[in-house]
């Protein structure tokens, strides 16, 4: 079922709706236009603020039924004390969309007084991001059981270019995230390497952009032995898909993004336990969100060049599986000695790395859900942001923060690449527990040549494994909106 978002420009009051969201601050002001919504509804809004039944805190609501004209119902929606940004209007968007789902409503719209073309952009990306589900492979209950899904939300602003260029970033972004949400939802026997090259073909037919396709046979030929090595264990064939998306000059060096696209991780022979593997089909969720990146930035249509490089196949084991002790040669030539076969999302990105290297990137940023160890350090509040170049780290740490995927810098100081020394090779695919995402990073540095780069370790913030209240357990569409903020922020330069 499909969704959709619109721009209205009209008075809060006048409008016709199943219901009408009214996202307000701690200090309950009502301006005029939203007072005359309170009318309908004998003042009940301004009495329930007076006795402090609402009082605006982050994520409260109150729900208010009106008339059979205008709104049928107002929802208040509190988003707390903090000063207004994207990632706050999204929020308190995503908590009325979710409420609307519960109720049945279908529709909605929903106004922030005074809204900035940030924040109306942060409206639209929450709206979309409470609606979404992904109720596909469930059988659905009688039509007489059933609650209307949220299918179309309206977004009320003001009539400025701003507004409009802020909710156009924001339906561009969201349908990005969908993707992405989708993609990592899906189980993996449905989501395979295979998945990626018709979501590929799908973005790439939409927005002109040129595709490229390797399987095994041309992985070969590039001797990405580090990839291959993950990829000899499954019958499935591996997948290197590349899109090009050409806005800027032709000579102008474009913004490599590169995903991880694990559909499944089992571990390999270094199998993981069995509690709560089936969690590892979002191990894709760097390569998802590279695909969704290229949908929003197709969308905007932004003057500038874009590569989006995701590398797929699945990590399993078998009579054919890399063994640990074993040793592979990378497309750049290194050796590697397989160490653990549970870290292979870096030899997979390996390859990706210098496969980017012949598009002469102005910078590469690749995103993966990379190490258990970020999760330890940083919890699933922040994404662990790594790199040499300290200007291209702020650069993205910047793009996270207006993007509400707030990230923290972690060193990638020489002191740690003595735990990847290896005895047989150049260097061991894992330096063990201890500062086990820098080690993760460094091995990653190996594969780098001449470009700038950063790191993005998303195993924490990628999908969430409880209700967040403001969106459901599982996919969070990051690293999309961290991701088309650096293109749109390099676009603007």
């Amino acid at each position: 079922m499909s969704f959709s978002l619109q721009l209205s420009h009209a008075a809060p009051a006048s409008v016709e709706s199943p219901l009408l969201a009214i996202v307000l601050s701690q200090d309950l002001s009502l301006d005029d236009a939203l007072r005359a919504v309170d009318v309908p509804l004998a003042g009940a809004m301004q009495r329930s603020i007076a006795r402090r039944d609402f009082r605006g805190g982050r994520d409260e609501t109150m729900l208010f039924v009106g008339g059979e004209t205008g709104a049928q119902r107002v929802l208040l929606v509190g988003r707390g004390s903090a000063p207004l940004t994207r990632a706050v209007a999204r929020r308190a968007a995503a908590i009325a969309a979710r409420q609307a789902g519960k109720l049945g409503t279908g529709a909605m719209h929903i106004v922030l007084a005074g809204a900035d073309a940030d924040a109306i952009e942060g409206l639209a990306l929450g709206a979309a991001a409470g609606s979404w589900a992904y109720p596909d492979l469930q059988t659905q209950p009688p039509e007489k059981d059933r609650r209307a899904r949220l299918t179309a939300v309206t977004v009320i602003g003001a009539d400025t270019e701003a507004v409009r260029a802020g909710f156009a970033a924001g339906v561009a972004v969201s349908a990005g995230q969908a993707i992405a949400k989708r993609l990592g939802m899906m189980p993996g026997n449905v989501c395979t390497p295979e998945t990626f090259v018709e979501v590929g073909r799908e973005i790439a037919t939409r927005h002109g952009m040129h595709m490229t396709v390797l399987g095994r046979a041309e992985m070969e030929q590039e001797q990405m032995g580090s990839f291959l090595c993950v990829a000899q264990g499954t019958p499935e064939e591996p997948r290197l898909v590349a899109l090009e998306y050409r806005g800027g000059a032709p000579d102008q060096q474009p913004v490599v993004l590169i995903g991880k696209g694990l559909c499944f991780d089992t571990g390999g022979i270094s199998i993981k336990p069995a509690p709560e593997m089936e969690w590892m089909k979002f191990d894709m969720s760097g390569a998802g969100g590279v695909m969704g990146a290229m949908e929003a930035i197709g969308q905007l249509k932004l003057p500038i060049n874009v590569v989006g490089i995701i590398g797929s196949t699945t990590n399993m084991p078998s009579g054919t599986a890399v063994k640990p002790g074993d040793v592979v040669r990378a497309s750049n030539g290194k050796t590697i000695e397989i160490i653990n076969t549970d870290a292979e999302g870096r030899l997979v990105l390996a390859d990706l790395l210098v496969f980017a290297k012949r598009f002469h990137p102005a910078i590469a940023i690749d995103a993966a859900t990379l190490t258990g160890a970020i999760v330890i350090g940083l919890g699933a509040n922040a994404v662990g942001v790594f790199g040499p170049d300290k200007a291209a780290v702020d650069e993205v740490l910047a793009a996270g923060a207006a993007a509400g995927e707030p990230g923290w810098p972690l060193p990638l100081w020489d002191e740690y690449k003595e735990q990847i020394k290896s005895d047989v090779a150049d260097l061991k695919n894992t330096g063990g527990r201890a500062a086990g995402s820098i080690t993760a990073a460094l091995f990653l540095q190996e594969f780098v040549d001449g470009y700038p780069w950063v790191h993005l370790d998303i195993a924490g913030t990628a999908y969430s494994q409880t209700d967040l209240g403001w969106i459901p357990k599982g996919p969070t569409g990051t690293p999309v909106g961290t991701f088309v903020e650096i293109v749109r922020a390099r676009a603007r330069r």
